[in-house]
């Protein structure tokens, strides 16, 4: 898998050379690029599909949204929790702006678009910021609410995968310092802490509601 890496991470210090520009602009790779719209469109569709059930239940409080499946998988109780407004007004209002400059950005990288150090910093604190609060949110979702929304997961695993590899990005061309061993490290091995991230939610699901699964 690291020989076909999201932005060729594994390729070297030409191909650094080759995504920045005189200005000390840099740019990245058509499959980083390609990451950022695919999962930018996924957390756009799971927060599109969610407001729109959540219009719908505001208006009858007896609808039942599509995915609420059985007693575990029930994005209602999502849907109906404090914790779905956390800021006032309903959370995947904020998902159609954020995720939607996602795919704007991945465009932007398709057709040539490089941009400036403090920009991939800017866009490593927007995704690190949408990564806690999808944690805060998977904890509020199994411990608290106790019920699972597909969608919600969905836009979970898409934020996951756009943070670790705008970090990996920011790595390899040295916009965030780490030390040597540790950037290789990760540059090279970048699919392991995705991988593991959503590896670590899922045994907490099956675990959480072992005894719903396995009855």
């Amino acid at each position: 898998m690291t020989t076909t890496a999201v932005d060729d991470v594994s390729e070297g210090a030409s191909a650094e050379t080759d995504e920045r520009d005189g200005a000390g602009r840099i740019g990245a790779g058509r499959a980083f690029a390609w990451m950022l719209v695919i999962t930018g469109a996924a957390g756009l569709l799971a927060a599109w599909v969610i407001t729109i059930d959540k219009i719908k239940l505001l208006e009858d409080p007896d609808f039942v949204p599509g995915c609420s499946l059985n007693p575990v998988v029930a994005c209602g109780n999502i849907m109906k929790s404090d914790q779905a407004a956390f800021f006032g007004f309903p959370n995947p209002m904020l998902g159609l702006v954020t995720y939607g400059m996602v795919v704007a950005i991945g465009v932007a990288l398709l057709a040539g678009a490089r941009f400036k150090r403090w920009y991939w910093l800017g866009l490593n604190a927007g995704t690190l910021f949408g990564v806690a609060f999808c944690t805060y949110l998977q904890y509020q979702s199994l411990y608290t609410i106790r019920s699972l929304c597909l969608w919600c997961c969905l836009a979970w695993v898409a934020t996951i995968f756009m943070f670790c590899y705008v970090t990996v990005h920011n790595l390899k061309h040295r916009i965030l310092p780490a030390p040597r061993a540790l950037r290789n490290g990760l540059v090279e091995f970048h699919w392991v802490v995705p991988v593991l991230w959503i590896g670590v939610i899922g045994i907490l699901i099956l675990t959480n509601w072992w005894s719903f699964w396995t009855s």
